[in-house]
C-alpha cells in the first residue's frame, strides 16, 4: 500500500482529496471539526517536507450548481485555526482562475479550491473534469476515506493521471488498516456488534463477515425481528415482518460456519416511544402488547460484558437502544464501556457508522478505543467486501 511516507515533497505540489464536507450552522460556522482535524497530519507531512498543497473537497449537496451557501469561503478561516497555516483560497476547482493560484504557490503554502461538486462533472466521474483537476498538483493523495466508496472525478478517475504519483494519506491508511484488522489479519475471538433498528441495513455486512468472526452480537430494534422469527411475542416493538425468514437464515448460517450468535435476552420496554415513558424489564421474547422494547436489559448486559471482555478484535456498527433518549442510553454507554475495558487489556476495538460513531462522541468514548471510522458509507462497503472505487484507483 501506497502512502504518504513513500514520497518526498519537497519542492512538489500535493493535490489533495480531503473529505472537508463538515456541518455549518445557520451562520455559516463549523459546528464538528473532526473530519479537519483528522486531514491535518496529511497536510502538514507535505509542507514540512517543503511542498505546498492544494486541497480539494466538497460541501453539501449543490447538484452541480454554484450555491453560495455550500462555498468553501465559509471554512476557509476554521481550516487556517486547525492547521496554523493561513489557507489561500480561489473561487473555483477548474480552469484559468485555479491554475493562477497554483502558479503563485509558494512552498510551505496551502491553497483551498472551491467546492467540487458546483460542477455537475465531479459526481457523474467525467474524465475531462479529472483531466483538468490534475494539472492542480505534481502527487496526487487520497485522504477522503468518507467518499471512497463513490466513483467520483476527484475520487477515482483522478488517479489515472499520476501514474506512480499517487497514494493514500494517513487518514486512509489508516482506515484501511484498521477494517483490514477485523476482516483479515485480527487476533481470535473475534465479535462484532451490530445494532441498529433494521436487519435489513446490515444484512450485507453480516453475510460478508460470518466467515470472518467468532462471535456476534446483535441489538437494538433488529433484535426484535430475530425474536418474533423465532416465535417470541415482541409487543409493539419495532420489526420487519417481511425479513424473518432471513433472520432464521442468518442464525443457521451462523450455527454452520460456527459463530455464536448473542441475541438479548431481556429489554427495557416502555409503553410509549419517548424518555417519559412508564417502563419495565421483562423477557425479550414476553414484552406485552402495547409495550415496546427501546434498550437492553440487565441479564443481556451481562452477557454482552463477558464475551467483549474475551475478544482479542472488536468491531462496533450500531447502538443496542434507543440512544438518544437518556433514560434508554444505558445499554449503549455500557457496550462502550465493555469495549473501554477489553481495549485496555489488550483487544484492537473499530467504531464504525453512523450512529455508534454519535454514541461514541455523545458519550466519550472517542479516546477510549482504537479506532472511531470517519467513514459512514464508506465504512460499512467495506464490512459489505466491497471494493472501493477511491481505493482502487491508488492501487491499480
Amino acid at each position: 500500500m501506497k502512502t504518504i511516507d513513500n514520497f518526498n515533497f519537497s519542492g512538489k505540489k500535493a493535490l489533495i482529496r480531503v473529505d472537508f464536507n463538515v456541518p455549518l450552522n445557520a451562520d455559516f460556522n463549523v459546528t464538528d471539526t473532526t473530519r479537519i482535524e483528522a486531514a491535518k497530519p496529511t497536510i502538514i507531512k507535505v509542507l514540512e517536507d517543503g511542498g505546498s498543497a492544494v486541497l480539494m473537497s466538497h460541501l453539501g449537496r449543490p447538484k452541480g450548481q454554484v450555491n453560495p451557501d455550500m462555498s468553501m469561503t465559509h471554512i476557509v478561516n476554521t481550516v487556517s485555526e486547525i492547521l496554523g497555516v493561513k489557507v489561500k483560497f480561489v473561487e473555483d476547482c477548474v480552469g484559468q482562475k485555479a491554475e493562477e493560484a497554483l502558479a503563485n504557490l509558494k512552498s510551505g503554502e496551502i491553497l483551498l479550491l472551491e467546492n467540487l461538486r458546483f460542477h455537475a462533472e465531479e459526481e457523474k466521474g467525467d474524465k475531462d473534469f479529472a483531466a483538468q483537476l490534475s494539472k492542480l498538483g505534481d502527487i496526487y493523495i487520497n485522504d477522503a476515506f468518507g467518499t471512497a466508496h463513490r466513483a467520483h472525478a476527484s475520487t477515482a478517475i483522478i488517479a489515472q493521471f499520476f501514474d506512480d504519483n499517487k497514494c493514500f494519506g494517513y487518514l486512509m491508511a489508516k482506515e484501511i488498516e484498521a477494517i483490514d484488522k477485523v476482516l483479515q489479519s485480527g487476533e481470535k475471538p473475534i465479535t462484532a456488534i451490530l445494532g441498529g433498528a433494521k436487519v435489513s441495513s446490515k444484512i450485507t455486512i453480516i453475510e460478508n463477515i460470518l466467515d470472518k468472526v467468532d462471535h456476534l452480537i446483535i441489538g437494538g430494534g433488529m433484535t426484535y425481528t430475530f425474536v418474533k422469527a423465532q416465535g417470541g411475542k415482541i409487543g409493539d416493538s419495532i420489526c420487519e415482518d417481511d425479513k424473518q425468514e432471513l433472520a432464521l437464515n442468518i442464525l443457521a448460517e451462523a450455527k454452520k460456519k460456527g459463530v455464536e450468535v448473542h441475541i438479548p435476552v431481556d429489554v427495557i420496554a416502555a409503553d410509549d416511544f419517548s424518555n417519559t415513558a412508564n417502563t419495565q424489564t421483562v423477557d425479550v421474547d414476553k414484552i406485552p402488547d402495547g409495550w415496546q422494547g427501546l434498550d437492553a436489559g440487565p441479564l443481556t448486559l451481562e452477557n454482552f460484558k463477558k464475551v467483549i471482555y474475551q475478544s482479542k478484535t472488536i468491531l462496533w456498527n450500531g447502538p443496542v437502544g434507543v440512544f438518544e433518549m437518556e433514560n434508554f442510553s444505558k445499554g449503549t454507554i455500557a457496550i462502550g464501556n465493555f469495549i473501554d475495558e477489553a481495549t485496555k487489556n489488550g483487544a484492537f476495538s473499530l467504531v464504525g457508522g453512523g450512529d455508534s460513531v454519535a454514541a461514541v462522541k455523545q458519550f466519550g468514548f472517542e479516546d477510549k478505543v482504537s479506532y472511531v471510522s470517519t467513514g459512514g458509507g464508506a465504512m460499512l462497503e467495506s464490512l459489505e467486501g466491497k471494493k472501493l472505487p477511491g481505493i482502487a484507483a491508488i492501487l491499480d
